[in-house]
């Protein structure tokens, strides 16, 4: 399996792009401003896409992947999502004043996209792959994904902060390789982190404590404005753990 990073960045700037994970060719993690990466010819190929929640970084291109598609598919772009999110762009976005509802615009004889409820914990199969929701603590209802299906596994949590529930997933996982995980923030934000859902360095470090496998660790969504300060204080936490930072264009590859 082949999960290609096409943005993972907190925000924009110097040529940083926002969270969107390519699996394979066809199933869009999250649509970002790294979705943008893409030629026509790779966006026409993206038949599903799986949303962790409904911020702008994460969903910011979904309506213009559906809109310069839409004539060069035979079937629809299946959106899944957890009911908030799917609840979310419905009323802001898919609602023909921020963007035209392209469920209710047909290509051919199919609607140019379907929305699908996921329940978290329910794994969603296609072909030899699967992507089962986790539920993370955010400023608003928020999942992670448990990715499975090649030599191995890998969890994405691309926007959370202090997460009781979601660890004991994540050490059920016996096939564990790849965390992928955020730090949005440096210590000296600590409350932004907890006004806003998320993770700097010294939380980072408190929430791996709880990790029970010996999984390779990457960081995910760091704000370009503190990323240096955010490495330097990741690189000086008390962690038995290898940690990383992903970079816009890596593939992890299993």
């Amino acid at each position: 399996m082949r999960f290609q990073v096409l943005g993972c960045s907190g925000s924009i700037g110097d040529h940083y792009k926002t969270t969107s994970f390519l699996i394979d060719d066809d199933i869009l993690l999250d649509a970002g401003s790294g979705l943008g990466t893409l030629a026509l010819d790779s966006l026409r190929k993206i038949d599903h896409v799986f949303l962790s929640h409904s911020h702008l970084d994460h969903i910011a291109l979904l309506p213009m992947l559906v809109d310069a598609t839409l004539s060069l598919r035979d079937k629809p772009i299946v959106v899944r999502g957890i009911e908030p999110t799917l609840e979310t762009l419905s009323e802001h976005i898919f609602n023909w004043k921020v963007y035209p509802d392209f469920r209710k615009i047909f290509s051919m004889d199919h609607a140019a996209v379907k929305f699908e409820v996921l329940e978290p914990g329910t794994p969603v199969a296609i072909d030899s792959r699967s992507l089962t929701a986790i539920p993370v603590e955010h400023s608003v209802p928020t999942v992670g994904y448990h990715l499975s299906g090649g030599t191995g596994s890998l969890v994405v949590a691309t926007d959370m902060t202090v997460s009781e529930g979601f660890w004991p997933i994540v050490n059920a996982i016996d096939d564990l390789r790849y965390l992928l995980i955020e730090t949005a923030f440096q210590n000296s934000r600590l409350n932004i982190c907890k006004d806003a859902g998320h993770l700097c360095p010294s939380l980072l470090g408190e929430e791996l404590r709880k990790l029970e496998r010996a999984v390779e660790i990457f960081i995910v969504h760091t704000k370009p404005s503190a990323k240096k300060q955010i490495q330097k204080e990741i690189s000086a936490l008390d962690s038995t753990f290898e940690i990383r930072m992903l970079a816009d264009g890596d593939v992890l590859e299993f």
